[in-house]
């Protein structure tokens, strides 16, 4: 793996654990905008499943239902906080395994069908889930007056001693 790559990879894993205990600490059905904030959850790990790598050469999850990952349209379905750290958890790991496979030269280069290179996806990903890890401890500390714990680029420990920074 080349520099640009190790550096990407290094920083996409604490955006994925902090995602983590965002869903881990919030209240699911606090509302957003009139929906769910579990909504909210799925809309950012949906997006980092599809835009991280290739938003015009993609295949839906199977649970996935037409505007499911736009919290605004109505859904029929509605996802458990295990089935969403599921699909979190797949996501982070097809885009630790993607990173493996790119060189720095490649995070330059478009993907097929793309106007948007490597580098230029993986960082509306970080914007994107940073984000939604805000609004969601947002929700948290509102709620709980608790903060949930988040970790940098490095730091993971700190998980060991719970979900919130006490």
């Amino acid at each position: 793996m080349n520099k640009l790559c190790a550096m990407l990879k290094k920083q996409v894993l604490p955006n994925f654990i902090n995602l983590e205990t965002a869903v881990k600490t919030y209240d699911r059905n606090a509302l957003v905008c009139g929906s769910p904030a579990w909504r909210y959850v799925y809309h950012a790990i949906h997006s980092a499943d599809k835009w991280f790598f290739n938003p015009f050469v993609f295949d839906e999850p199977p649970f996935h239902r037409d505007g499911m990952d736009n919290p605004d349209n109505p859904c029929d379905i509605v996802l458990s906080d295990g089935e969403l750290l599921e699909y979190l958890e797949k996501v982070r790991d097809k885009t630790l395994d993607y990173i493996d496979t790119l060189t720095d030269e490649m995070l330059l280069e478009c993907p097929e069908s793309c106007s948007f290179s490597r580098f230029e996806l993986a960082l509306m990903q970080f914007r994107h889930i940073s984000l939604h890890i805000g609004m969601l401890n947002g929700l948290t500390i509102e709620r709980t007056g608790r903060f949930p714990l988040t970790v940098g680029a490095s730091g993971y420990d700190r998980l060991k001693n719970g979900l919130f920074d006490e």
